[in-house]
């Protein structure tokens, strides 16, 4: 064991002197260099910023481009921000082909704009950035509102981070925003609360950079395809250049440019990269918290603060969002369309249709979070502490293993050989509850049921799992487990099940399903061979029961491995929770006999027109469905299991009723 202790003493010793190197200023400032030379002979339309840097005649098609997609692009604030940094770097020289174009935008909220989206965090402070530079620099008309407007969303950032937190895609946009503050603000406190939120975006890089560059992090917000490739992304080039770890980039992106051209203090973040970490992350702040924290705001600004926490349709800010999506005719904005039925609705309707529709109206929100992280040189594991579990996922990567340049992780919904093709708004219909302890992970998934009115993409349920073979030197299955081995790097996973569907590794969820994901290297656990012999050991425990007690039925699982046990109970009533069932007593909705082993008649009163009667099992499966225009109806339950099951009323005026019913056969 002395032997052992001083081999890891002597490797974390290699790895914290190899950063040093990378640490060191002159390292830092010959990538740079490299960085802008590479740029300049290879980079496409991301460029310009670094011609302008150089005082190099900008590629006029790169330049046309730009500023055509500006008038009419979803995300032109992209290429806006470019446009502004250019415009500074170029001294005058750009003005007249530039400054018409950006003037021909709005830069915040505006009547009836069926495009450009203001309201989520990268987005908002890539237009109020750049409205202010130009406010500054060439008077451009503001209103009122925005310096108390940036003021507050940059002193936000400092104080709670970011809500769209590790997100690979997003974050460095945010980053973009920011810097052209840091560099060229005028007015000192926007200037100094800029430098520091800027710094904060790459520091949030680095904590979940493992010591090969890969960047696979659990995320409020992300896309799949960064979760394919170590490196050649937007944001690889941000880690590339602060760390010296993966592959050199070839071409400039968006973000590296900006950098490269920055006069940020970048030493204290090139110092906060750590090999080993084992730590709770802490981001933002409750929902509630929030209402407190932007009180002081105009009321458009105080809903589009909401909107950037994710609260769009949640039941405590849906009343906001209907007032501002009609006064400002936004209903059928891109980001709102869907949820045009709405507007037809009163104020009270909308809240209603927001507490019955809960499943997909709250886990939109993405702030005051844990992240539970857990590295340890070349490997990685994190995930977001009780995050909204059962419900919709939207672009949320609960749980994320990092094995060295490879990426492992489970998603729910519609199985696709290519992960790209699933859904890009949601990326899982329903989300796990996760426990980490250090590099194991217990991740259960049991779905609230969803309701039909909000379509079929959300009626898949089943769980893939991410596990690229060819990004491994060594594949094993032990029954159920599923193990990896890179170099000296490894990752073993529980699977639910042994199986396919459309040729991913998947299983279907009946009710619920657990996973387990373990992550370790040679330091952890000396050979692959010794690695799967304590994975062969593990004992996993996975039941149902109903707990009188509290009348829920709950699902538990357990996995107790190399000394370490995590268990957790997922008590629920999955048919009917967020639901109040008092209010089909109220307006008249019985069912006799309760309980029943043959039929069970559904008597209503005080309901007029037809209604859509729908029985549901505890797991949430559809077992009878159909229409009546009567006050009376019988249901055959005589083939059904025994158990607790759900029947749902949809009334012709909109309401949803529910009543419990217990089959006994």
């Amino acid at each position: 064991m002395a032997n052992f202790y001083r081999i890891y003493l002597i490797l974390i010793l290699f790895i914290q002197v190899s950063f040093l190197y990378a640490q060191n200023p002159l390292a830092y400032e010959q990538r740079r260099q490299a960085y802008i030379t590479n740029g300049l002979a290879n980079g496409g339309n991301d460029k310009l910023s670094l011609q302008a840097y150089q005082n190099v005649p900008l590629n006029n098609v790169a330049l046309t481009n730009k500023l055509n997609s500006i008038s009419t692009g979803e995300t032109s604030d992209f290429d806006i921000i470019d446009m502004v940094r250019v415009l500074f770097l170029t001294n005058g020289q750009y003005d007249a082909q530039i400054l018409p174009v950006l003037n021909s935008v709005p830069y915040w909220v505006n009547y009836n704009d069926t495009v450009r989206n203001y309201w989520s965090e990268n987005h908002m402070i890539m237009w109020m950035s750049s409205d202010w530079l130009l406010h500054e620099k060439y008077n451009k008309p503001i209103d009122a509102n925005l310096e108390a407007r940036l003021k507050h969303y940059l002193q936000l950032k400092i104080d709670y981070g970011f809500y769209e937190f590790f997100s690979s895609v997003y974050a460095p946009y945010t980053f973009n925003g920011l810097v052209n503050l840091a560099d060229f603000a005028q007015d000192t406190t926007i200037k100094n609360l800029a430098t520091q939120a800027a710094q904060l975006v790459l520091k949030e890089f680095l904590v979940l950079t493992n010591d090969k560059g890969a960047y696979y992090p659990a995320a409020g917000r992300n896309y799949p395809n960064k979760y394919n490739e170590p490196y050649g992304a937007n944001h690889n080039s941000l880690i590339y250049l602060l760390t010296g770890f993966g592959d050199a980039p070839n071409n400039a992106s968006l973000a590296g440019s900006f950098l490269v051209t920055s006069t940020l203090p970048v030493a204290d973040v090139i110092n906060s990269w750590q090999p080993l970490v084992d730590s709770v992350y802490t981001i933002g702040h409750t929902l509630q918290e929030g209402f407190a924290i932007n009180s002081a705001m105009a009321a458009t600004d105080k809903t589009v603060f909401q909107w950037s926490s994710g609260a769009y349709f949640h039941p405590d800010v849906s009343q906001q969002t209907g007032i501002l999506l009609t006064d400002s005719s936004l209903w059928n904005q891109v980001d709102f369309a869907v949820f045009q039925p709405l507007s037809t609705l009163p104020l009270s309707g909308i809240q209603y249709f927001s507490e019955i529709l809960s499943f997909i109206s709250k886990s939109t929100v993405i702030s005051g979070q844990d992240v539970v992280i857990y590295k340890h040189n070349a490997i990685t594991l994190s995930s977001i502490k009780d995050f909204w579990k059962g419900k919709v996922g939207f672009q949320q990567y609960p749980c994320v293993a990092n094995v060295g340049t490879t990426a492992v992780y489970t998603a729910s919904g519609q199985v696709f050989p290519d992960w790209e093709d699933r859904n890009d708004k949601t990326q899982n219909t329903h989300l796990p509850y996760v426990e980490q302890h250090q590099n194991l992970a217990l991740i259960m998934y049991r779905p609230e049921p969803t309701d039909p009115i909000v379509g079929p993409d959300f009626d898949y349920k089943d769980v893939a799992l991410r596990f690229n073979d060819s990004a491994f030197d060594e594949v094993a299955e032990d029954g159920l487990w599923l193990l990896g081995r890179q170099a000296d790097r490894y990752v073993a996973v529980r699977r639910s099940c042994i199986g396919e569907i459309n040729g991913v590794r998947a299983c279907p969820t009946i009710g619920g399903q657990t996973w387990v994901l373990m992550v370790g290297d040679s330091i952890l656990y000396n050979s692959f061979t010794n690695f799967k012999n304590i994975v062969n050991q593990a004992e996993f425990t996975e039941e149902w029961y109903y707990d009188s007690l509290t009348a829920q039925n709950v699902y538990y699982a357990k996995i107790e491995i190399d000394s370490t046990t995590i268990d957790y109970a997922w008590g629920r009533d999955s048919v009917t929770v967020g639901v109040d069932e008092n209010l089909a007593s109220a307006i008249g909705m019985s069912i006799y006999p309760n309980p029943a082993n043959d039929i069970i008649t559904i008597k209503t009163q005080n309901i007029q027109g037809p209604s859509k009667v729908e029985l549901y099992s505890i797991s949430g499966q559809l077992v009878y469905s159909t229409i009546t225009t009567t006050q009376q109806l019988q249901i055959p339950v005589n083939n059904l299991n025994s158990g607790l099951y759900a029947v749902k009323l949809f009334t012709a005026n909109g309401k949803v009723l529910v009543k419990r019913v217990v089959v006994e056969n």
